[in-house]
């Protein structure tokens, strides 16, 4: 009893920290956000090469980002594969030293432009948190274990203001189990969290929508059509993050500072022509929630914009993740799925588009994470609109379902059989509560690693 309540209080005090951290990050985020739109515009206006001007501030920036990776190998990347490391004790627990390096970096690296992620540098920085609080309380190793578990959830629900969405991303996607201490941890560190963070952001859902009422049920066999469309291209996308993260090395033999300048420079280039496909992409994403009319063939330029500078981005290794991209795609394949649509049954579907972005951020999500109930509360807390919670899970089963049949793994399976040897291995004689054959303990949840993996793939 005495043991759990040190827990309790442990993971609240350690949301505290990451709720007004991860809010400082996100308020960041969209303060260059901002900047960068200005800034872009104002270079429309330069005589002479313009274009150049964006071009060298995003190589400067993912420079700047990738400097710090140098100094942290560990801010690499999202950071999530390697929360789900530590929770199968297949890697250590992060240091303190990796929240200013993946605060900065991030910083650096989405505010630039990179077409990354805010939610992989909040999990993984809240993870540090959480190891470094119950390291403190004095809590065995398979708890500090489970407390960077439990604060990356808390900074996921800061990274998207879902409470809900972050405790159940822990339980489904990294422990893929329901304790009652890893429930209990999570769940106030998320509270604490959210609720420090919107004294910075504001006491609000992400994203504005208009109220919309529920789809008729007659279209609900077009949403399965759609979530099976969308499987097959969320596989698409995750072989394209790995291609990319495995030959882009390859192909481009010069250091990785500089593979960061040169990727950071495409990505300016793309900034100069279309300012709202880069970054993380909640200005896009509010646009097309927003009812804003968008022609169809900007949509496609869009989608196809941010499909490749995605995983371009992120094989250029600096802090950022790759949710927040997921779910800018999700709605602008909504868009055009409906639009494209349009021109089979004219005059019949419009108002299915903001519907089905909103479908369609859940579906790409679940396809490509395969944590379907994450998804979907996600995009429900993020938005505040219920109305399409039947189609959305209609989808989203069938999104998940079609990307299995495909035979992909999920993103973040694939990502952590990749993180290098001298990152996943526990230091020699550092495998606390060590059972004796070499193998740390198991996780708090009970289970061996590969008795989780068990459902791997699936």
């Amino acid at each position: 009893m005495r043991g759990l309540i040190l827990i309790c209080v442990t993971a609240t005090l350690a949301g505290i920290v990451i709720g007004f951290v991860g809010g400082a990050f996100r308020w960041c985020l969209q303060a260059a956000d901002d900047a960068r739109t200005d800034f872009v515009d104002w270079t429309h206006h330069l005589p002479g090469p313009g274009w150049l001007v964006p071009v060298a501030a995003a190589a400067i920036g993912a420079t700047l980002a990738a400097l710090i990776v140098r100094w942290e190998p560990l801010a690499a990347g999202s950071g999530i594969q390697h929360v789900e490391a530590v929770y199968r004790g297949d890697a250590q627990p992060p240091m303190i030293r990796l929240l200013p390096a993946k605060f900065i970096g991030g910083v650096l690296a989405i505010g630039s432009g990179l077409v990354l992620g805010r939610e992989g540098p909040t999990v993984h920085m809240g993870a540090a948190v959480g190891a470094e609080a119950a390291r403190r309380a004095r809590l065995p190793a398979a708890e500090v274990r489970m407390m960077q578990t439990a604060l990356g959830g808390a900074g996921l629900a800061v990274a998207f203001n879902a409470p809900i969405g972050g405790t159940l991303f822990t339980l489904e996607e990294v422990t893929r189990s329901f304790r009652l201490k890893t429930v209990l941890a999570t769940v106030f560190a998320a509270v604490a969290a959210v609720g420090c963070s919107r004294f910075i952001l504001g006491n609000h859902p992400d994203f504005h929508v208009e109220p919309i009422g529920a789809p008729a049920l007659a279209w609900l066999p077009l949403f399965v059509v759609f979530g099976l469309l969308t499987g097959c291209l969320g596989a698409a996308y995750n072989r394209i993050v790995l291609w990319f993260l495995d030959n882009v090395a390859r192909l481009v033999r010069i250091p990785k500072v500089a593979k960061a300048a040169v990727i950071g420079a495409i990505i300016g280039l793309a900034m100069f022509v279309y300012p709202l496909a880069v970054g993380g992409g909640d200005p896009l994403t509010q646009l097309i929630l927003g009812g804003h009319h968008i022609v169809l063939t900007v949509v496609v330029g869009y989608l196809l914009v941010r499909f490749i500078a995605g995983p371009l981005s992120y094989s250029a290794a600096v802090p950022g993740g790759l949710f927040a991209p997921l779910l800018a795609l999700g709605a602008l394949w909504g868009l055009l799925f409906v639009g494209v649509f349009d021109f089979v049954w004219p005059g019949n579907v419009d108002a299915l588009a903001i519907p089905m972005a909103l479908v369609g951020m859940g579906a790409f999500f679940g396809a490509s994470v395969r944590a379907p109930v994450t998804g979907m509360v996600l995009v429900i807390e993020m938005t505040a609109a219920t109305s399409v919670a039947v189609p959305m899970m209609a989808a989203t089963a069938a999104a998940v379902l079609a990307s299995y049949l495909v035979g992909s793994p999920p993103i973040y399976d694939s990502l952590r059989e990749r993180i290098p040897a001298e990152e996943a291995l526990p230091p020699s004689g550092a495998q606390a509560e060590s059972d004796g054959t070499g193998h740390g303990s198991a996780p708090e949840g009970g289970f061996a690693a590969d008795e989780r993996d068990g459902e791997k793939g699936v």
